[in-house]
């Protein structure tokens, strides 16, 4: 069984094995469950970097796959489904998928989609920092807004306590296009064009579940929103302050200030 793997789930072995030679094509290894148990097995065993998983099961439904994984790992996962209804992809990522591609898919971007998840959430595979402490070795900036702590480029969150946040990919991407547009009104629109987003039209909710989901990481009130703002008819505006507290090359003030607290 492949170590670090590309777990493909799916009950059709055609499919996996397009999904297989296209990965291979890329240098990827790749392994392959049909079931939800089979999923389970590899996720123990296998430890992939990245979940492709189909919908559609058999006697298995795949948004509960979903939900099963993400009650127990923050592995990047790419819903790959023939399903193309808006009400599928909204539900798939609010149960914590990072993408979602529809079938039939053109190969070209299926693997651009696996690059451009992996580059954002590479260092899933590494362990996490004990509770409480930011790594100080890093050499990564870090920015501060509301007493938590984001870190961009080791896809770290940390909560007012100091302990890292349990946060998808998408969620990730969505507070750091915000932080970087601080106290600025971002349509919807122009949230799904700098998220990566397609096919977005007016009747989306993509953005605002998303937006209500991320409110729940970081909002100390998620039902009186102080940090994501809705303006309404609009969008929504990043309202708090964001201070950069580390700068790359080992400053380590953002470690100080979250073990102080």
């Amino acid at each position: 069984m492949a170590d670090h793997c590309i777990l493909v789930v799916d009950d059709d072995p055609d499919i996996r094995g397009v999904l297989r030679e296209a990965l291979h094509s890329g240098g990827y290894n790749v392994c392959e469950a049909a079931t939800a148990r089979e999923t389970h097995d590899h996720l123990a065993k296998a430890h992939p970097v990245l979940v492709m998983l189909d919908l559609s099961l058999g006697h298995d439904n795949g948004l509960d796959v979903v939900r099963d994984i993400r009650k127990m790992s923050r592995v990047p996962i790419i819903i790959v489904s023939g399903r193309d209804e808006v009400v599928d992809r909204v539900v798939g990522l609010e149960l914590g998928a990072d993408d979602y591609i529809t079938k039939p898919f053109h190969l070209h971007e299926v693997l651009a989609r696996v690059r451009a998840l992996l580059r954002r959430t590479q260092d899933d595979t590494v362990p996490d920092p004990a509770p409480s402490t930011i790594q100080e070795t890093e050499d990564s900036a870090a920015f501060r807004f509301d007493d938590m702590v984001i870190v961009p480029d080791r896809f770290e969150l940390y909560d007012r306590a100091g302990a890292l946040c349990d946060i998808t990919a998408t969620d990730f991407k969505l507070l750091t296009v915000f932080m970087q547009n601080a106290k600025r009104v971002m349509s919807r629109d122009r949230l799904m064009d700098l998220t990566g987003g397609t096919d977005w039209s007016p009747l989306d909710r993509t953005i605002d579940n998303q937006v209500a989901r991320l409110r729940k990481t970081i909002e100390r009130n998620p039902a009186d929103p102080r940090i994501i703002k809705t303006v309404r008819g609009v969008g929504y505006t990043f309202a708090s302050e964001v201070d950069q507290v580390r700068k790359a090359g080992g400053n380590n003030a953002a470690s100080r200030s979250a073990n102080s607290r």
